[in-house]
């Protein structure tokens, strides 16, 4: 004898379909990435002045040598320009790199006087040999040594002297000039050599 299967109930099939519902929540929300909180989101950028392209030392810098770009807040460098005011028609201490941001230590100025350790002041010098020059970059040390006319062996006035600019050189006189930090005392040895004397440089190991 043929057995009828009793309909099933509105409400049983509702909480069959409820049932259904929820575990396919359940497995949506065990597979969601959870929510970023929102101190770790990325922080908004700071607006910064670089160089637009590779700029030499001694260039006198115009708006089409700065461009604008995006930093961190705790990756934007100490004395970074933010206003083009602050940098048109001012003078690079040193050569600077295309998206290089520009900093008061680049310049000639009162920035790159803050860069002196204590109790040293800047000093100039100009080498006799452009070539020389041009090996120097802002940050290196130099021992700067005369040659006396006459003499047969030249003379270290500054032993590992810190550079803090090269500020270009002068190409019809063959000579490139250096701004170095040193004590009070070998700035004046210095510049008394340089009235005579012929000066050059060469790098110490670090």
């Amino acid at each position: 004898m043929p057995r009828f299967r009793r309909p099933r109930s509105p409400v049983h099939t509702a909480r069959r379909v409820v049932a259904a519902l929820l575990t396919a929540l359940a497995l949506v929300l065990a597979v969601r990435p959870a929510p970023v909180p929102a101190s770790a989101r990325a922080p908004d950028l700071v607006t910064v002045l670089v160089s637009a392209r590779d700029l030499p030392a001694g260039a006198v810098l115009t708006a089409g040598d700065l461009e604008v770009a995006g930093y961190p807040p705790d990756a934007v460098p100490t004395g970074v320009a933010v206003d083009p005011g602050q940098l048109l028609r001012r003078v690079l201490a040193g050569g600077v790199r295309a998206g290089e941001p520009i900093t008061d230590a680049r310049l000639v100025g009162a920035g790159l006087t803050a860069l002196l350790p204590e109790g040293q002041v800047a000093a100039p010098v100009r080498l006799a040999d452009l070539a020389v020059a041009g090996l120097v970059r802002t940050g290196d040390r130099v021992d700067v040594l005369a040659t006396a006319p006459g003499a047969t062996a030249a003379e270290v006035l500054a032993g590992g002297a810190l550079v803090l600019a090269t500020t270009g050189a002068d190409e019809q006189s063959g000579a490139g000039l250096l701004v170095i930090a040193v004590d009070g005392e070998t700035a004046a040895r210095l510049a008394a050599a340089a009235t005579t004397a012929t000066l050059t440089m060469n790098l110490p190991p670090p």
